[in-house]
């Protein structure tokens, strides 16, 4: 059983990158809506200034760090527990007992099957959990593995 930490595919970062331009417009949506209420009642115009800079700083940073989110998101599967990690300065690592799993799932939004990738949901009975991102096959296999695994650990409990 293969052991080793797997990555994501490169276009991945191009998702996240979409994700930030979807971040940029609802904060520059809420930075006009706020400079209407500076023009029609009287609202500081420091508010207009703070939110618009706000929101550029969070757009240049969320997108200048999907190279980091990338090298430090992976997962790794083994015989006894789906690992995830993710984060670059608050790391978290999540171990999933294979025997707790109860679901796998696929599901992708529109940005994930315009790049033809998909996300695996490993469903426990109190939490759930995913690896987004794996092309389709990938994740195929992924799924079928992890619930051929599940069945085995829980055959072994009884």
């Amino acid at each position: 059983m293969s052991t080793e930490n797997h990555h994501l595919p490169q276009r991945i970062k191009l998702i996240w990158r979409i994700s930030a331009l979807g971040s940029l417009v609802v904060f520059g949506a809420v930075t006009g809506l706020i400079w209407l209420a500076y023009s029609y009642w009287d609202w500081p115009f420091w508010l207009v200034v703070v939110f618009g800079a706000l929101t550029i700083i969070e757009f240049i940073v969320e997108v200048a760090l999907v190279p980091y989110r990338y090298r430090f998101t992976r997962y790794q599967i083994s015989e006894t527990a789906v690992e995830m990690q993710s984060g670059m300065i608050f790391k978290k690592r999540v171990a999933i007992p294979i025997a707790r799993v109860q679901n796998v799932t696929l599901n992708a939004g529109p940005l994930l099957q315009g790049q033809k990738l998909t996300k695996v949901s490993v469903a426990t009975a109190s939490t759930n959990h995913g690896i987004e991102g794996l092309e389709l096959n990938e994740a195929e296999a992924l799924r079928d593995q992890i619930m051929q695994l599940a069945r085995e650990a829980r055959h072994d409990q009884a």
